[in-house]
């Protein structure tokens, strides 16, 4: 399996996140900048944390705009699996390939520090290595991190089991349902604002975020590679 990790001008994350795909993962993984125009040649695709453009507007309100947000969507519209952390969450959001909005949070304070979050649904590309209602340890840095939707579209999110991650006994941002991490209809997008290629090594304080790689790889290759 092959993987992009898409940087903008401000990402800041990126080494992290190819650190966690190519040293812990061990699968192939190469550096894509925002202005490439295909991604045909990847299986699944990275947007990494930061601050893109400078966040200038709103967070990633400007790199939805990127060229290669066009071929982020053609993949996310082929089933391939799109993690956006962080600040790639927030340019999900503003790309309308999740559900909902990033306000600052309830401090307005940057919050930088290890949290627990639930697993509410392990039956996705991106959670099957966990056990339903597995709390974990995963780092969250964000300015932005308050998660909010309407009352119409927070019930599709239930009914449909797309709430993914919540934040367990502490809401660190002020999310509406306490809600980390969400995915989409099809379940092939995730948006979350814990960092889980943060959590990929004992060294780094935990390796709880490693699962979540796991479960992408072990995902793809069921799909695509065949026993002789």
């Amino acid at each position: 399996m092959r993987f992009a990790v898409i940087v903008f001008p401000g990402s800041n994350c990126d080494v992290d996140m190819y650190h966690a795909v190519k040293d812990e993962l061990g699968a192939e993984v190469e550096y894509v900048w925002h202005d490439r125009e295909s991604l045909d040649e990847y299986d699944g695709i990275l947007l990494p944390g930061g601050f893109s453009y400078g966040d200038y507007l709103r967070s990633g309100a400007i790199a939805r705009f990127s060229n290669v947000m066009k071929e982020v969507v053609k993949a996310a519209e082929a089933g391939k699996p799109v993690l956006g952390v962080c600040n790639g969450f927030q340019i999900l959001l503003e790309a309308g390939l999740l559900p909902g909005a990033m306000r600052r949070n309830e401090s307005l304070k940057f919050i930088c520090r290890q949290v627990e979050l639930t697993v509410e649904n392990n039956h996705t590309m991106f959670s099957s290595a966990y056990e339903k209602n597995e709390v974990i340890t995963i780092p969250i840095a964000h300015g932005e991190g308050n998660y909010y939707c309407d009352e119409e579209t927070l019930a599709k999110l239930k009914e449909n089991n797309q709430i993914v991650f919540t934040y367990n006994g502490s809401n660190p941002n002020g999310s509406l349902e306490d809600i980390a991490g969400i995915i989409n209809e099809k379940g092939n997008v995730l948006g979350m604002m814990p960092h889980p290629e943060r959590a990929v090594d004992e060294l780094l304080g935990g390796a709880d975020g490693l699962k979540l790689f796991q479960s992408i790889v072990k995902q793809w290759r069921e799909a695509h590679v065949v026993n002789a």
